[in-house]
């Protein structure tokens, strides 16, 4: 008998979430079609910055992570008991496994074009804290086990992501001989990106939950709150998508592959990491649920992350945040594919088990 969660699972998402790449292409195109018919659009954004992100573009960055962190359950970070195996591997495989795999393939798929590879590195080291609880929600995976992981991992890159970014953009590649040398960045700026678009609407998305909560009930707060106010990470990332495109139109143009030379590398990682992350969790015994979480989990990226540190660092029309947009747009249905293929999983699962105890 099949869960009745399985059923449709494209279904089961929304509009919003089930046309994304639908959307960012449209984005894509009304960006390229502004930046020629409206010219002075450069002039206009660049008008009033915030270090090397224009103010209108900063807003829109914010406005992408915020309802993503306010969804994040912080509470649930105290609830790290029953469940260490899974909390220890899913920081091995985030932290250690995910940045160093994406390090791997940012190399040998984009030796030769800088930009795309930082992007793609700078991506591995943004772990999922947004569309992982659907992906994991759309797999029958353990729900409080995702919140927790969610919450642990939202919070660790706030620590870590800025000294991950020098070590596997700087500090490794002088190690093992690679020339880095067109790369140029600072910790520091990382780290400003970082606690601005990822510090600030942390602690609003915190605050909004915890007086949320404490006013109107949990229930009230995730039912009827969370999904008002969820659509504006979407726009926000539209209207990021939009202006960059309008600014950097004639380089995407003269370069049409530059979709394929990163798409590549991507669809790559997704499927190793999950795979590898699959297999882990069934060779602890974790059972199903906590398996399937625990790869969604380590198998997406917080990609919103990525094009904010991309953006703040290196510009909105650079190739580091072309490669940030890229990746939502391969991101959906590679994940909507795993997650097919995991519940095709649970199902020979439970048939073996069937047949074994007959």
């Amino acid at each position: 008998m099949s869960d009745p969660r399985e059923a449709t699972v494209l279904a089961k998402l929304s509009p919003l979430d089930r046309f994304l790449p639908v959307w960012i292409l449209l984005a894509m195109s009304s960006g390229l079609a502004l930046g020629r018919l409206v010219p002075a659009v450069q002039t206009v954004l660049n008008s009033v910055k915030i270090g090397q992100t224009s103010l209108p573009i900063a807003l829109g960055l914010l406005l992408m992570m915020y309802p993503v962190l306010a969804k994040v359950r912080y509470e649930d970070m105290g609830h790290v008991t029953g469940d260490r195996k899974l909390l220890w591997l899913s920081l091995l495989l985030n932290w250690i496994i995910g940045p160093a795999l994406m390090f791997a393939l940012a190399w040998i798929f984009l030796a030769d074009q800088p930009a795309f590879r930082t992007g793609l590195i700078v991506i591995g080291l943004a772990r999922c804290i947004a569309m992982v609880l659907i992906w994991n929600d759309l797999a029958c995976g353990d729900r409080e086990a995702a919140a927790l992981l969610v919450a642990i991992n939202s919070v660790f890159q706030i620590l870590a992501y800025a000294l991950l970014g020098t070590f596997y953009l700087k500090i490794l590649p002088e190690w093992l001989g690679l020339d880095s040398q067109d790369v140029q960045f600072s910790t520091w700026e990382i780290t400003k990106a970082v606690l601005i678009f990822l510090g600030i609407p942390l602690v609003a998305g915190f605050l909004t939950r915890r007086f949320g909560i404490r006013a109107k009930g949990r229930e009230w707060y995730e039912q009827k709150f969370i999904p008002r106010i969820g659509p504006l990470a979407l726009y926000g990332l539209l209207f990021t998508i939009v202006v960059m495109f309008a600014l950097q139109g004639d380089a995407i143009v003269n370069h049409p592959f530059s979709v394929i030379q990163i798409a590549i590398p991507l669809l790559v990682y997704f499927a190793l990491m999950w795979s590898i992350s699959y297999f882990l969790g069934t060779r602890i015994h974790l059972g199903y649920p906590k398996t399937a979480t625990l790869a969604f989990t380590a198998a997406g990226n917080n990609f919103e992350l990525a094009i904010a540190v991309s953006i703040g660092v290196w510009g909105v029309t650079s190739g580091q945040a072309l490669a940030g947009v890229i990746g939502p747009l391969i991101e959906v249905p590679a994940l909507v594919a795993l997650v097919y293929f995991s519940l095709w999983l649970r199902r020979l699962f439970n048939t073996e088990r069937v047949s074994h105890n007959k």
